[in-house]
């Protein structure tokens, strides 16, 4: 069935393999840019973008087609090859074998893409573990179960 209307807003985490500060400021905007263009391609838009030197934040409205899993390969698989053949790091460039989404609600859009475009000052204070590791505890929160008796 064709899914007219979406509201399909993920939020992901790609981290450079072992963790590496290997994206230099140099080339960040470029990455970002190519990232973009990447996600543009594959019916979906690119709300917030920031490359860290080990990981970088994105925020898009993916279309119906695609799993996070299948867009976050495509993004991966290509922005990997972009930064190797164009030798944006001094070694072979690599992302971590998997990555991190999480749905984000339509009102809280915003809030995310300044959390995102925050991102050098937010880390002088918190560190990519730190941030990790609540992100983590945050979504990944187990939820009571449903209490049938609320139906009657």
């Amino acid at each position: 069935m064709k899914i007219e209307y979406n509201n399909l807003y993920s939020h992901f985490i790609f981290t450079t393999l072992h963790r590496l500060p290997i994206i230099s400021e140099k080339h960040r905007e470029r990455i970002e840019k190519y990232i973009t263009g990447i996600v543009n391609n594959n019916d979906s838009q690119l709300y917030a973008i920031y490359a860290n030197p080990e990981h970088v934040h994105f925020l898009v409205s993916r279309s119906p087609k695609l799993s996070e899993e299948n867009l976050a390969s495509v993004v991966a698989e290509s922005s990997q090859r972009f930064i190797n053949h164009n030798k944006l790091c001094k070694n072979t460039f690599a992302w971590q074998e998997s990555a991190s989404a999480f749905s984000v609600s339509k009102s809280d859009v915003d809030k995310v893409c300044k959390y995102i475009l925050n991102q050098p000052e937010h880390h002088r204070k918190v560190s990519f573990q730190e941030e990790y590791e609540a992100f983590i505890k945050f979504y990944q929160k187990t939820l009571e179960p449903f209490d049938k008796t609320l139906i009657k």
